[in-house]
């Protein structure tokens, strides 16, 4: 099977052959359809996860068929079409896994689809029974390959936060994660807000479920939420620990500020704000199974995909590297067959 590979960190994206994978005990063989390209591949190239392995196959916003079942495995069936996610596995036995919140697993290091087991930029892939979702009928494998990772944390991240209809909600930052939260929250019932640094995106968030935008080179975002009527949820998507920082003053008494997307720089917020107020300041990421199955159904429902760019695995090193040089825009999406 032809496949992409980083050998090692700096070093681009390599298209090699190899073997078709066979699932040993608890494992399923799945044929990928698709794989979304997403930033985290770039963490990956750069040697941030101190979890990482190289040789590594990147990718884990899969989507494809179940080929083959491993030894003790009966579902999902062959022929069943099915996504995987960012978390590969976990050890099944933890206080958090025995809850079904396997993203927290304590029992075991974490296994990660793309980073420390191989992933989906290639034409077969091995993922671990439970980890392995149906898709539901009526989603379309390719423009919602995008929904295993950036979709599920988006929305996992304002349901942990407590985003509910009524609810206001502003979103930082208009990449992937940012455009399905501010959809997945209109879609909520929630009153949305969407802040970035320009206006380029305006147009779109509007589009989208968003009532307000504020371009942070014209106004305070802080300022602007709170003439808006404060914030419930501010959800800092952006890759910078300090945009987040710069709203935190939007808050409304008892709001979250949520990190889904952050840099080194440590959260500096003053603590009597936190006790005067109530707030709270989390941080988030992806979902156990159950979210990544909530995720899906709920986009289904109500229409939420993103738009993608389909690309080979041929256009994959090309498209990698300028993802890496800030020179890529949009969701590209490997696809296969």
């Amino acid at each position: 099977m032809r496949s992409a590979v980083l050998t090692a960190p700096g070093k681009p994206l390599e298209i090699v052959e190899r073997e078709v994978p066979e699932p040993g005990p608890g494992e399923i063989l799945v044929e990928v359809t698709a794989c979304g390209m997403c930033f985290s591949e770039i963490n990956h190239l750069r040697g941030h996860y101190p979890f990482g392995t190289f040789p590594a196959v990147p990718g884990h916003e899969i989507s494809g068929v179940v080929a083959a079942l491993g030894e003790g495995v009966d579902w999902p069936e062959v022929g069943t079409a099915v996504g995987a996610q960012w978390l590969y596995g976990s050890c099944g036995h933890c206080d958090q896994c025995v809850r079904g919140d396997q993203i927290l697993c304590t029992g075991a290091p974490k296994a990660v689809t793309g980073v420390n087991r191989d992933g989906g930029y290639a034409e077969y892939f091995v993922g671990q029974a439970g980890f392995v979702t149906p898709l539901p009928d009526g989603l379309d494998p390719v423009a919602g390959a995008p929904l295993m990772c950036a979709g599920i944390t988006a929305f996992n991240g304002l349901r942990q936060a407590g985003a509910v209809a009524g609810s206001r909600v502003a979103v930082l930052g208009t990449g992937g994660v940012g455009t399905f939260g501010a959809r997945f929250a209109a879609a909520m019932g929630a009153r949305v807000a969407v802040v970035s640094r320009s206006r380029r995106a305006e147009k779109e968030a509007l589009g989208g479920g968003a009532e307000l935008f504020v371009a942070t080179a014209e106004q305070d975002p802080a300022e602007a939420l709170q003439a808006w009527g404060g914030a419930d949820v501010v959800m800092n998507t952006a890759p910078d620990t300090a945009t987040g920082l710069a709203a935190f003053g939007g808050l409304r008494p008892g709001g979250t500020l949520l990190y889904l997307g952050f840099d080194a720089a440590n959260v500096d917020v003053p603590p009597l704000a936190l006790v005067a107020n109530r707030l709270r300041v989390m941080g988030m990421g992806s979902g156990s199974p159950h979210d990544l199955r909530d995720t899906l159904d709920f986009a289904v429902a109500h229409g939420i995909v993103p738009e993608v760019t389909p690309v080979t695995l041929d256009d994959a090193p090309r498209v990698l590297a300028a993802m890496d040089e800030g020179l890529h825009r949009g969701r590209a999406v490997i696809t296969f067959g």
